[in-house]
């Protein structure tokens, strides 16, 4: 008896839980079935885009806000709760804005809308100590208003304007800055200092008599540049001096004059722009030294793309200019390609020969060069 119920449960189990039995063929089946057909739990509303606030929609519609321009460029402002719209019309509305002015600025800097009057009482008041009226800002502000609304750290920006004061800065300057370079004044004062102490010691290292005054001449000539950082202007001083084998004396009157444009340009840029240039001039004939000596004689060509630049030299060529007009006039080439070939069609339609006249009209302005082009037709 014993014995038959043994083999009885040996072949139950072996049925049951063998490798390959029913039931765990059968359980396995039931689990995956379950899993295949199980649904998810997710919350979709986790994945929604948050909504937009309709009271503030309706609000700025009826401010003049451009809506589209204001979506592109600050989308997340609309799906604030709790915004200022109304407290910051009151205010510039105080200042001498127009309605217009004030859909304006905030269509191109929607984020204005965050900030609270007692915060703009205290950036008005900053700037106005280097503005010469409410109007004046109000300009600025329609112009740029991310230099007024990008940052409310009112005390970061009373320290950085003690701080560029000092250095000898004029309100003029300063005025240029909070335009061209708003983040300068969202630096922070370490930042701004560094670059300062940088230039100063640049300075010094080339042989200059007053550092402050080497600082305030880069700074009006390229405003930018305290918003990047000391290696990269480091690394394109170090560019200039190696690739034109200048002495101390001739890269400091280059980097205080043209050269303090494209002392902020990225560093890869720079390289790849002018070993494009040279390559495609000493392609086209020209020889090192003259290739140096064309591009110091206007430093503006290294912003120039690749493409941009070798579609002008190409464009210039096919109307029989030569190469040595180029070298002798650059500042054709700030002209963009389709000005470049509309002006030369219409010269040589009157009978002016490219070839062997001045090219430097290519580059006037469009009511000297018409003006030109009349007394060429009379």
């Amino acid at each position: 008896m014993i014995m038959a119920s043994r083999n009885i449960w040996c072949v139950g189990r072996s049925f049951l839980f063998g490798s390959r039995g029913w039931m765990t063929q059968y359980s396995a089946e039931i689990f995956l079935k379950a899993v295949s057909f199980r649904p998810f739990t997710v919350k979709h509303n986790s994945h929604r885009e948050p909504l937009e606030n309709a009271d503030l929609l309706n609000n700025l519609l009826t401010m003049g806000v451009d809506i589209a321009m204001a979506r592109r460029r600050q989308p997340g402002v609309f799906n604030r709760i709790a915004t200022n719209e109304q407290e910051l019309k009151v205010f510039l509305l105080s200042k001498g804005a127009s309605d217009k002015m004030i859909g304006n600025i905030i269509s191109r800097y929607p984020r204005a809308i965050t900030r609270n009057s007692e915060g703009l009482s205290k950036r008005w008041e900053l700037w106005r100590k280097i503005t010469a009226s409410d109007i004046e800002i109000i300009n600025i502000l329609e112009r740029s208003p991310e230099s007024f609304f990008r940052s409310d750290n009112n005390l970061n920006l009373e320290n950085n304007i003690e701080f560029l004061c000092s250095v000898g800065l004029t309100n003029k300057s300063l005025c240029r800055l909070l335009t061209s370079a708003p983040r300068t004044f969202s630096n922070s004062l370490n930042l701004n200092k560094q670059m300062v102490e940088f230039l100063q010691e640049t300075s010094v290292s080339l042989g200059h008599n007053d550092p402050r005054a080497f600082v305030r001449k880069i700074l009006s000539k390229n405003p930018s540049i305290l918003i990047q950082s000391t290696k990269r202007v480091k690394t394109n001083i170090e560019f200039l001096q190696s690739t034109f084998n200048l002495n101390k004396e001739d890269l400091l009157l280059l980097i205080c004059g043209p050269g303090a444009g494209i002392l902020d340009l990225s560093n890869e840029c720079t390289k790849r722009n002018y070993t494009n240039i040279r390559e495609k001039l000493l392609s086209l004939g020209c020889s090192d030294e003259e290739v140096q000596k064309f591009v110091l004689s206007y430093l503006n060509m290294v912003f120039l793309s690749e493409k941009k630049f070798n579609e002008k030299i190409d464009c210039l060529i096919e109307e029989k200019v030569s190469i040595s007009q180029i070298i002798e006039n650059p500042r054709v080439l700030d002209a963009s390609v389709n000005t470049l070939k509309t002006r030369m069609k219409e010269l040589v339609h009157v009978g002016y020969d490219l070839s062997s006249s001045s090219i430097a009209l290519l580059s006037w302005s469009q009511k000297r060069y018409k003006a030109k082009l009349k007394r060429l037709n009379g």
